[in-house]
């Protein structure tokens, strides 16, 4: 696997996306895909930088659509909150008002169509029941940089856990995917191993310090997008970036060298 990191400091949201992805070669990789899913991050429907800014998608969708002009795109994420689905979230933070605008369908993850995978040598996951459409679809995650209270940091890897079904996942009363919190670096490496983003764009522009949904922001701010085919090297520059060591965090540390490579870092400011 590429283990490049592309980043850069932000000017415009659009010219600095649009530097990242040609960095990136995205387009002549891409060039056969029928389908993009794009998965941000929308835990809950508090402004970002707790989720992923509705410009940072409409930036990307716009060069997608130059750039990939066959290619269906669609939106799609499943919120943890129990109190309201995910379309819900996507009112509230103008994703639907940005896809109407884009000709884009909204699909919440948590009520799609499942599939059921199994495999007796993972350890927190022997079985899992994912959307059947993850199977089908060029996977494009845009996590948030942000520290987590329980896995240190919830960037790419982290942020598939909002692809998992509360029907399976969810704990007694408690919020959607709390079945996550159980041996949770090995419930994220584990979901990892079953399908793990294709590509991702991170968006460090502001950076949460403390926790996912709560406390200090980076200060200054760190004013960086970056991207890679790597999810092990994009969460371990993000853990960077965050003042954090990628080898004390469990899930980095268990899927280096299985699903990517933490470390050495091959850093390609642009």
């Amino acid at each position: 696997m590429d283990n490049a990191v592309y980043t850069s400091r932000v000017d415009t949201v659009e010219e600095t996306v649009c530097r990242l992805l040609d960095g990136a070669s995205l387009p002549e990789k891409l060039v056969s895909e029928t389908l993009i899913l794009i998965k941000p991050n929308l835990v809950e429907p508090l402004n970002p930088p707790v989720t992923t800014p509705v410009d940072l998608v409409d930036a990307l969708i716009r060069y997608l659509k130059k750039n990939i002009p066959g290619c269906e795109i669609v939106i799609g994420e499943g919120t943890g909150a129990i109190e309201h689905d995910t379309h819900h979230c996507f009112d509230a933070l103008g994703y639907s008002e940005m896809a109407r605008k884009h000709g884009v369908e909204l699909i919440d993850l948590n009520v799609a169509p499942l599939v059921r995978k199994e495999n007796p040598n993972f350890r927190r996951w022997p079985e899992m029941y994912l959307p059947a459409l993850l199977d089908e679809a060029f996977l494009f995650s845009v996590p948030m940089l942000k520290a987590h209270t329980l896995a240190d940091v919830t960037l790419t890897m982290k942020n598939m856990m909002g692809c998992v079904p509360p029907s399976h996942y969810r704990s007694g009363n408690s919020w959607g995917k709390s079945a996550f919190h159980d041996q949770i670096e090995a419930a994220i490496f584990d979901l990892n191993q079953y399908r793990c983003p294709d590509f991702t764009l991170l968006d460090a522009r502001i950076g949460m310090a403390e926790a996912h949904l709560w406390g200090r922001y980076c200060d200054p701010p760190v004013g960086r997008l970056a991207a890679a085919w790597d999810p092990v090297a994009i969460d371990s520059y993000g853990a960077f970036l965050l003042g954090k060591k990628w080898h004390t965090i469990g899930h980095i540390s268990l899927a280096h060298s299985i699903l990517g490579d933490a470390d050495p870092l091959d850093i390609h400011e642009l």
